[in-house]
């Protein structure tokens, strides 16, 4: 055997090997044996570090501590999930999946604890482990791969037959009982203790020293799919989490199909009644629609799938007391009461803070300083004032009322009549305001003005030098180099990263503004109907209205914002300053290819995305629906078509496929 083959066939068992002992939990060979054939492969990469190679079990640990994390944009996006509280939500979740599938049959759906972990994605490239990324904000995540790669349960290399790329979505936890003994040798060794398992787990996964994270009892399960390129899925995802298996990835033994709303609940009350003996913590459990067409069909919304829902368990609940309420002020001027609490250990953490949401909750719930309250959290839920203990109210409490003027900058409070909301009227003038404003234009869906962060933020508008985003574009780097931790090169960089931004797009700029009640999918809305700027800012409150989806309500922000005189200021300042965007096709006065047509994809199409497609309909004036109704001129349809396309040819709809979508658009 040559020394290469000898290897391959060590690096082979000793991958078997763990994968029998930390994903199967069913070791093959006393420890003793592992070690012994671990030493010989590294005997031979010692004596021949050229055939070393990255997805060696030797090579778990390897390299420099970092000094930060790269960044990961992930190929497809790591979408957040809505939730689900009560049985009710479960049913009109149910509800909701079946009419946009238009079928009354009823549903099968994927079922899965929903692990208190780290989510993460991992990429393997013919079956190589390639990078590893946290979810960050859903679109943009840390590389970790370093330390995934000291993860046991994490395979380097794949097995069986998998697809020339494939990106790989889990859970990094760590177990009750890791999480326990990881505590008791801090504390042996005189060191700080962690809080709970997930606060551990996120910790010791961003440690930048690999070889700490190495030490730390991490494990994880792997539940969903990203990209796939060179290879086919099968058509559930029952049958994707077996092939996980296949490959060598560890899967949760939970996980299990139900049909229809009585399946689901059957399921998570069988969960929550085995939540204590599972082992590790969970929060709830998801259910996802099985059949991959059918998840194509009922597609995403800006922020969460619509064939998925998580059903939280019940809140947990504590009881402190109220040392303060104090009103917090928001971008767009909301105030906010926050109830400053003697400190609680409540679902995991320790709490000090409760918001009370507006003036009208706090009225009905009666809070007042010195009350005893019930404080309910529910997993990644901000923590709430669930009720007052009204026997144990001191004598004398006051209720607290909505004040004058605004806590920061003294401008008047005012409340527009019917909304639950107060504002400070006192726009830029307000520093609270002036900071988030600030924050929000620069995020990374608005303007993304990467290396502008919250702490930057603060001191620039603190010292003066940035009254209004306008600002941002008039800092020079010899400004930006004054600032505290803020070196030369540094300010450099910022001072190009401010520059580039200008070039941008108009959604991104309608969104930036923090015009209120607007959000990225009515930005869009806003850009995709009127094309440009200008025509957005001429018109009328009824022809904002007859935007689609927008409201009487969402226009009149729309109205005021763009009408009031400060704020007209700093969009022109901002104009002046060089901030530019591709001029879109306005589908409202002109004549475009599918204006006045009602489009509705199904299927997968040859070559383009669904998505990608839609957007070619908007371009060219048409409007796209996600079910099909007599209303439907054309049902663009491609392979798997389901439900839909039936639909359209029972109601003599016109189908056409792709290349005929083309020869409309004259596109090739």
């Amino acid at each position: 055997m040559s020394l290469r083959a000898e290897l391959d066939a060590l690096k082979a068992t000793l991958a078997r090997y763990d994968h029998r002992y930390y994903v199967l939990d069913d070791p093959e060979v006393p420890d003793a044996e592992y070690d012994r054939l671990m030493q010989a492969l590294r005997d031979i990469e010692a004596a021949h570090p050229e055939l070393v190679s990255s997805d060696s079990p030797t090579q778990r640990v390897s390299g420099s501590p970092l000094k930060a994390f790269g960044e990961v944009t992930h190929r497809v996006s790591m979408l957040s999930l809505d939730n689900a509280f009560l049985d009710a939500d479960v049913e009109a979740f149910d509800r909701r999946v079946r009419e946009r599938l238009e079928t009354d049959d009823t549903i099968d759906y994927h079922c899965e604890p929903k692990l208190d972990g780290l989510a993460i994605s991992l990429t393997y490239v013919d079956g190589r482990l390639e990078v590893g990324a946290t979810r960050g904000d859903g679109v943009t995540g840390e590389d970790v791969t370093s330390n995934l790669r000291t993860m046991k349960s994490v395979p380097l290399r794949l097995t069986g037959d998998f697809p020339a790329l494939v990106e790989v979505r889990g859970e990094v936890f760590m177990s009750d009982a890791g999480f326990a003994r990881m505590n008791r040798e801090a504390l042996a060794r005189g060191e700080k203790t962690f809080v709970n398992p997930r606060n551990a787990a996120a910790g010791s996964l961003r440690q930048l020293d690999p070889a700490i994270t190495a030490t730390r009892p991490l494990e994880a399960f792997f539940y969903g799919i990203g990209a796939v390129e060179g290879g086919a899925l099968p058509p559930t995802h029952a049958e994707f989490v077996a092939k996980l298996r296949l490959w060598g990835l560890r899967t949760c033994p939970e996980t299990r199909v139900a049909r229809g709303v009585d399946g689901l609940l059957a399921y998570y009350r069988d969960i929550g009644t085995r939540r204590p003996t599972l082992g590790y913590q969970i929060d709830g459990v998801v259910y996802k629609v099985n059949a991959f067409q059918q998840q194509r069909e009922l597609g995403f919304l800006a922020r969460a799938p619509r064939w998925a829902i998580a059903h939280k368990f019940p809140a947990e609940e504590a009881l402190t007391q109220v040392r303060e309420i104090e009103w917090q002020v928001g971008r767009t001027g909301a105030l906010t009461p926050v109830a400053r609490l003697e400190p609680v250990f409540v679902g995991g953490v320790t709490v000090s803070n409760a918001t009370l949401h507006n003036v009208d909750e706090l009225t009905r719930k009666d809070v007042r300083v010195g009350d005893t309250v019930v404080i309910r959290r529910a997993g990644d839920v901000i923590p709430e004032v669930a009720r007052v203990i009204p026997e144990r109210r001191p004598a004398g409490a006051i209720a607290p009322l909505l004040p004058a003027n605004c806590p920061v900058c003294g401008s008047a409070v005012k409340r527009i009549d019917g909304e639950a909301v107060a504002r400070c009227s006192g726009g830029y003038v307000c520093l609270a305001q002036r900071k988030e404003s600030v924050k929000h234009f620069a995020a990374r869906r608005a303007m993304d003005v990467e290396g502008l962060g919250d702490k930057l933020v603060d001191q620039l508008v603190e010292a003066g030098l940035v009254e209004s985003p306008a600002d941002l574009y008039r800092l020079t780097s010899d400004t930006l180099a004054q600032l505290d931790r803020m070196g030369e090169k540094s300010a450099t960089k910022l001072a190009k990263a401010i520059e580039s931004s200008k070039q941008t797009t108009l959604p991104r700029f309608l969104f930036a503004l923090g015009i209120p009640n607007v959000g990225e999918a009515t930005a869009l809305a806003l850009a995709e109907h009127f094309g440009d700027l200008p025509p957005l800012r001429a018109a009328s409150l009824e022809q904002i209205q007859a935007v689609p989806d927008v409201g009487p309500v969402v226009a009149e922000s729309i109205r005021n914002f763009l009408g009031d005189a400060r704020l007209a200021g700093v969009v022109d300042q901002l104009l002046e300053l060089g901030v530019r965007w591709e001029v879109q096709a306005r589908s409202l006065g002109e004549h475009l290819p599918l204006s006045g047509k009602t489009f509705v994809c199904t299927g997968t199409l040859p070559t383009l995305g669904r998505s990608d497609a839609e957007a070619l309909i908007r371009k060219h004036g048409g409007k796209v629906t996600g079910s099909v109704s007599k209303k439907t001129d054309y049902v663009v349809a491609g392979a798997d078509a389901g439900s839909k396309l039936a639909k359209a040819e029972e109601l003599g709809i016109a189908v056409i496929g792709e290349d005929e979508l083309k020869r409309m658009l004259s596109i090739s």
